[in-house]
């Protein structure tokens, strides 16, 4: 059933109720940036105290972790963050205005599967199919280009590139390289799981949506690892975990579903 108020409504009434506000606003604001108001941040604390109750006190199998946000760089080169971690940049030589290449495709061709198009694929579809900008109509675009996400930022007294390091874009990051430090000092065998929350940070060509994509956004994650051959059980049980997590938080049934990655779209 659809509902009898417009998603214009549900943030005007947000936002005037003191969940959320529009950040730094009596400076002119930073777009899609947000600050939670006295009862967005109780409702904040809230999932995440149940999050991490259901998922870290209540589990026989799962652990908790809080790992940094600033991370030696390297991680992220081993992870192929900094050469592949890249969204498709695209200009409008006409009004300047900026896009991501697969999301103009998309609202154009809802059809296409942009997940499984390299950047040369995305250049040549705009150029064969004329794609207009969504903002003056013209069709005049400027190539591709890769756009890293990572925030990048410089620790100590000097900026160089000795002293370059990233936001995090991701909380999985800290599991992984701290695998071996709570197995060892949680004295877990397999299966078991490694639950991490907090901030992570992702400079987004064209962010927007309220705040359901922003550059500075929580991330509540679990890393589960299992014996080889076991991993479709866990996954199975682990989805029914999670969608009884959510149901627990208020949610109807009937408005919630799976949805499988296509097999372009998996890491």
């Amino acid at each position: 059933m659809a509902s009898k108020f417009t998603f214009e409504k549900i943030v005007t009434h947000l936002q005037a109720t003191g969940y959320v506000y529009a950040g730094s606003a009596i400076y002119g604001g930073l777009s899609n940036t947000w600050d939670y108001g006295p009862l967005g941040a109780e409702l904040k604390r809230n999932i995440r105290g149940c999050w991490w109750k259901r998922f870290v006190q209540e589990s026989p199998t799962n652990v908790g972790l809080d790992a940094a946000i600033l991370m030696n760089p390297k991680v992220w080169e081993a992870t192929g963050h900094v050469s592949t971690f890249n969204d498709p940049m695209i200009d409008c030589k006409s009004c300047k205005a900026r896009h991501r290449a697969d999301e103009l495709i998309k609202a154009q061709y809802p059809d296409v599967d942009t997940d499984a198009m390299t950047f040369e694929d995305m250049d040549a579809f705009i150029k064969t199919h004329k794609l207009v900008c969504p903002e003056c109509g013209k069709s005049d675009f400027t190539p591709i280009r890769k756009f890293n996400m990572m925030f990048k930022t410089h620790i100590g007294v000097t900026e160089d590139g000795s002293s370059l390091v990233y936001l995090r874009p991701e909380t999985a990051q800290g599991v992984f390289v701290n695998f071996k430090n709570v197995q060892r000092s949680a004295r877990k065998k397999l299966p078991f799981g490694i639950c991490n929350s907090g901030k992570s940070f992702r400079n987004e060509i064209t962010p927007g949506n309220f705040t359901f994509r922003t550059r500075e956004f929580e991330q509540m994650e679990m890393e589960f690892f299992c014996k080889p051959g076991t991993d479709l059980e866990w996954f199975k049980y682990w989805k029914e975990y999670c969608l009884k997590f959510v149901e627990s938080l208020g949610p109807k049934a009937e408005n919630l579903r799976f949805r499988d990655h296509e097999p372009a779209e998996l890491a």
